[in-house]
């Protein structure tokens, strides 16, 4: 006897065969050949490119442990939002181990990791840890940053003339930059040249900002000589007097402008005109990728002459509407271009200088303004973030660039009064009276 299936029902098997043949074959090829694509406005289930570049440098596995309770009261199932964000960094380094232990049934390990809070993460990598309190990329990439360091940067500053300091807590001192350089694994200490022989040859780079009064010609040679044995340099140049420094001046062919640079724009961000803003950046290693505004509180301009030892390069334009006043304005008074006096913008306040000695690069960076680091003012724009890729270039860690925090795009809608009402209007008068409109039309249709 022989069976067929009716036709209709015969299609409708073979529809379903390919249909069955057609999903296992997409679930094969996804299975081969992920693709991922972050469709979350401000794209927050991906990692910045300069996180993954970190992740690259780590050769070997991490371990992160986090001292949290099941629930917190605040943020309820803390342990899966830890999850959910490290698993973010596990999509590009598989060998990110994630851990949890309760400090309540844990003391003695979380009182031997030495932990302060609950929800505090340890960072193990090679033997070395880094404490994070705050959720987020720049803190966990900035952790993983710090390890990644090989060796400890030693970051010596000049110290016995009234420099700022890099771990002051004054406001006019370096403080917080200090501060999160060692957050980075860097070792910060001064140094007074009238007591030390010379710079130790373990420094990394010596940074150097205003004296307020005279250097003694013996610091000054000892500074000749670092410079002449390929030492880094980062040299904070306010708009005051050189105080003993114009032979470092001279020797790197820097042309120090007298002055202090005026920036019209800056009003429109509600600051002084006496401030210079950074929002041009020519094309160098530290600068990449750095599209950010930075602040230059009472900069003056910096050019260079031409030596051949040298190879400079501009690191930040500002002021293309303004100018170097040569008279510094008074405080009440709005500040007007002098052409009889005044040389008009951009301007230059920051360079960076290389040369080749002894077989290696020796690097040096000038930036008119020791304001630009202070504690008052390190936290105005990106000034911070542009502060550690100098800081990285200088000692030669041209693969090691800084993280910001991810912006987050404005959706705030701010409408006029004219708008207002007239959505007001179109939602209480309008759109009920076209509703009984097209209600009594369909009314009379029908009767008709």
């Amino acid at each position: 006897m022989k069976f067929t299936l009716p036709r209709p029902l015969a299609e409708t098997a073979v529809y379903a065969t390919l249909g069955l043949a057609c999903a296992v074959g997409l679930y094969l090829l996804a299975a081969r050949l992920p693709i991922e694509r972050d469709l979350t406005q401000n794209a927050s289930n991906s990692l910045e490119p300069a996180s993954i570049q970190v992740l690259q440098q780590l050769h070997g596995p991490v371990h992160i442990v986090v001292f949290s309770g099941e629930r917190d009261v605040r943020q309820g199932d803390m342990r899966k939002l830890i999850r959910q964000f490290v698993a973010l960094y596990q999509r590009y380094k598989t060998d990110i181990a994630l851990s949890f232990l309760d400090p309540a049934q844990h003391a003695d390990e979380a009182r031997e990791a030495d932990i302060q809070a609950s929800g505090e993460m340890v960072v193990e990598y090679q033997g070395r840890r880094e404490h994070l309190t705050m959720l987020n990329e720049q803190a966990l990439t900035n952790a993983l940053l710090s390890l990644a360091h090989r060796r400890e940067q030693l970051v010596m500053y000049v110290d016995g003339h009234g420099e700022r300091k890099l771990d002051g807590m004054a406001n006019y001192d370096l403080g917080e930059f200090g501060q999160h350089l060692g957050q980075l694994g860097f070792r910060v200490a001064p140094l007074n040249l009238a007591v030390a022989p010379e710079v130790p040859d373990n420094a990394s780079l010596l940074v150097i900002t205003q004296p307020q009064v005279d250097w003694l010609p013996g610091e000054t040679a000892k500074l000749m000589r670092f410079v002449d044995r390929g030492g880094n340099i980062l040299w904070l140049v306010d708009a005051e007097p050189m105080h003993g420094l114009q032979p470092l001046a001279d020797k790197l062919g820097l042309a120090l402008t007298p002055g202090i640079v005026i920036d019209p724009d800056a009003e429109q961000m509600r600051a002084p005109v006496t401030w210079a803003l950074g929002t041009s950046y020519p094309p160098h290693a530290i600068t990449r990728n750095f599209s950010y505004v930075t602040a230059y509180p009472f900069a003056r301009a910096l050019g260079h002459e031409e030596n051949p030892s040298w190879r400079y390069s501009t690191l930040v334009d500002a002021a293309p509407r303004g100018w170097i006043s040569a008279v510094a304005p008074k405080h009440d008074e709005k500040p007007r271009f002098d052409k009889n006096r005044d040389a008009p913008g951009p301007v230059s306040i920051a360079l960076a200088l290389e040369r080749n000695a002894d077989g290696r690069s020796q690097r040096i960076v000038a930036v008119g303004s020791g304001s630009f680091l202070a504690n008052s003012y390190a936290g105005n724009g990106r000034n911070m973030d542009l502060g550690v890729n100098i800081v990285n270039w200088l000692s030669n860690q041209d693969n090691v660039i800084t993280i910001p925090p991810r912006a987050a795009k404005d959706d705030t809608v701010t409408l006029s009064k004219l708008q207002l009402s007239l959505i007001s209007i179109g939602l209480v008068i309008a759109l009920p009276m076209l509703l009984a409109l097209t209600g009594g039309v369909v009314w009379w249709r029908r009767r008709r």
